[in-house]
């Protein structure tokens, strides 16, 4: 329905307005008519489309009905279909008329101008504005939907800034104004007309802080452009140029969709209209167009690898190196942050986790900072974020636990829950359920998650281990069948059953740790008689299927979706869980290219048991085994070679809008 507007009219004098292109106008005829009139006609010139609405039929004029009754119900509506060459270039004259009377009584005039004033983004989606019969002032999901999309300017493309881009209020560099979007404001008509109206494009207070807007008016200078709206502005007046129809704006998303804020955006130009001095301005016509901030997306182990990030730290370089082999091996770029940034932190994968954000227009990877705030704090801001790589933090102000370090933080392949499509997986984080009391991820960083809404959290219980990340106990790998991808899951079960077969088979006497240094070196037969061990692995292994249970639940999954990695853990219920050997489950995945921690297991002829297990799940499904001594590098210290890594990856193929959530 179009936009309507009431003008009310006089027999006194002429009455003069403008019509927007694609709106009504709706006449009072009856208010304006004398005293003794009871019937009324309308006439119009040739620009002016005219109906009549009575007795709740609406007759396209000229028609067979010369006068209409002035009943309470009946109206008169136009519309025009062209903007106007001049001001009151087209006219309406409605003559009243007594009972049965051949005289006008009296005679209402109404000048008419008519104008485009129109908001436009790429409601289309397509990567660029374009006039569209989609609604602007709304916002839709899936692959039918509509409605425009602004990117958190989150980057620093001027090296040479001391903040995001997002956080000033300038532009810098054509490639700042790349990673906005453009909102097109069009007018068209009488440039004259504008003397006695204002154009105001303005935003709502609730999303001011939301949003920035950039104008450089006819120029394409850099220095022209400025900031218009956003913060303490909420509204700009625009004057439309004399020589162009089109004013394009430049939108740049503030902030992230979070707790109390969908993400949805809207902004508003209002055509006002200057009455005579000494009264205010009022609205003859707004037109509204919504945008929504892009979330941040995270990217599963399956997603093709970009760049392999380690930290160099004292006696870590064989760990480096091999590291740097398994890149070499899948043609990645290896990042190696040295001593001197990570202040002897070397666990990366728990200070950051990349992303990215995408609109139509732009596609650029987001690194998202943990509240964990060690070595590594200064990292992702001094060597990360850069042209075109964002960044974005949540902080706990509750004090950081454990979970709050991004090795609790992982990310399903794409999966099908019952008919229900998370093409974009589904984000995994550790918690204390079942039990009140432990510890939890930061609230902030649990609503920032749920708030992007495309890869809804599922929460598992990780709190039963000494460090608490759901990557101790599993982990994905791509597979050429069924849905894609395997879960990994640590299985206590599955290693006590190897290690019962193998001392079936006569090799009870072969030992763990065979070549480490300073490391006691239990035998299968040990380790099988030992009950406290076992009882603790009882409770392990409840743990980790309860999180199966989740899992096969939240993901849509089916046993032969699960392979059991055989893995033992000690420790005590009062302080949590921890690997007995390195946790083969954390391992770092490049493609096909598996990074695994080297377990030390027995060796029986000559082969590593669980290595050979391993292998045997595994080189199955096309991937290839790294096994990588990290023992006293990281084993030790209650990590591993995931936790030692990180990793850049490919976006998804699929667009995010396309989802329905």
């Amino acid at each position: 329905m179009a936009q309507q507007r009431r003008v009310q009219l006089s027999t006194q004098r002429p009455t003069s307005t403008v019509c927007v292109l694609g709106t009504e106008l709706s006449l009072d005829v009856c208010g304006s008519a004398p005293k003794d009139a009871v019937a009324f006609h309308v006439q119009g010139t040739p620009g002016v489309k005219l109906y009549v609405v009575h007795e709740t039929q609406s007759v396209k004029l000229p028609s067979s009905v010369c006068r209409w009754p002035l009943a309470a119900g009946t109206e008169v509506l136009l519309a025009m279909d062209a903007p106007s060459k001049d001001v009151g270039d087209e006219k309406v004259r409605i003559s009243y008329f007594r009972e049965a009377g051949g005289v006008p009584v009296g005679r209402a005039m109404l000048y008419l101008t008519c104008v485009e004033v129109s908001l436009d983004t790429d409601v289309s989606r397509s990567g660029a504005v374009s006039r569209t019969l989609l609604d602007k002032a709304t916002w839709t999901w899936g692959p039918d939907g509509h409605g425009a999309i602004l990117l958190v300017n989150c980057d620093r493309d001027d090296p040479k800034a001391e903040t995001l881009d997002n956080q000033d209020t300038a532009i810098r560099s054509y490639a700042d104004l790349k990673d906005m979007s453009q909102m097109v404001l069009r007018t068209r008509g009488p440039r004259t007309i504008f003397a006695g109206h204002r154009l105001l494009l303005h935003v709502d207070f609730s999303d001011a802080d939301k949003v920035g807007v950039f104008y450089g008016g006819n120029s394409i200078a850099l220095e022209e452009y400025k900031h218009v709206l956003g913060g303490s502005k909420l509204a700009y007046t625009v004057k439309p140029s004399r020589h162009q129809e089109e004013s394009i704006f430049y939108v740049e998303g503030l902030a992230f969709p979070d707790v109390g804020f969908s993400g949805l955006v809207a902004f508003h130009v209002t055509l006002l209209e200057s009455p005579e001095k000494g009264l205010l301005e009022t609205p003859i016509f707004t037109d509204t167009v919504v945008f929504r901030v892009a979330p941040w997306i995270m990217t599963p182990n399956t997603a093709a690898p970009l760049e392999v990030f380690v930290c160099s730290v004292d006696k870590n370089e064989d760990f480096v190196a091999a590291v740097g082999a398994m890149a070499e091996k899948t043609k990645c770029p290896l990042t190696v942050c040295p001593l001197l940034e990570n202040r002897q932190d070397r666990w990366i994968q728990d200070e950051v986790e990349f992303g990215y954000v995408q609109a139509p227009h732009k596609t650029f990877p987001v690194v998202f900072d943990s509240p964990r705030d060690r070595g590594l704090k200064d990292f992702p801001v001094k060597s990360i974020l850069g042209p075109d790589f964002g960044y974005v933090a949540r902080q706990a102000p509750e004090g950081a636990s454990s979970l709050d370090s991004f090795g609790n933080l992982e990310v399903s392949p794409p999966v099908t829950v019952q008919g229900k499509e998370y093409p974009l997986g589904r984000i995994l984080i550790g918690s204390s359920f079942p039990r009140f009391g432990g510890r939890r991820m930061a609230k902030a960083v649990k609503d920032f998650l749920v708030a992007q809404q495309v890869q809804a959290p599922v929460e598992l219980f990780s709190d039963w281990l000494l460090v608490g990340h759901v990557d101790e106990f599993l982990s994905f790998v791509p597979a050429p069948d069924r849905k894609g991808f395997r879960l990994l899951l640590a299985s206590p079960s599955a290693c006590y059953q190897l290690l019962k077969e193998k001392q079936e088979e006569g090799f009870g006497e072969a030992v763990m740790f065979e070549g480490l240094k300073e490391v006691s070196k239990p035998t299968i037969n040990e380790i099988l008689a030992n009950e406290g061990l076992r009882k603790f692995n009882n409770y392990v292994q409840s743990c980790i299927n309860w999180n199966r249970d989740i899992l096969k639940r939240a993901l849509g999954l089916a046993e032969s979706d699960i392979l059991d990695i055989p893995q033992l853990f000690q420790g005590n219920v009062a302080t949590g869980a921890e690997a007995f050997f390195p946790d083969m489950v954390n391992m770092l995945v490049l493609g096909r290219h598996l990074g695994i921690p080297k377990p030390f297991g027995p060796l029986v002829g000559g082969q590593c048991c669980l290595e050979e297990r391993v292998r045997a799940l595994l080189e199955p499904l096309g991937l290839t085994c790294t096994f990588i001594d990290d023992y006293f590098s990281y084993h030790v210290l209650s990590g591993e070679v995931h936790c030692g890594t990180n990793v850049r990856r490919k976006p998804f193929a699929f667009k995010w809008w396309h989802m329905v959530p």
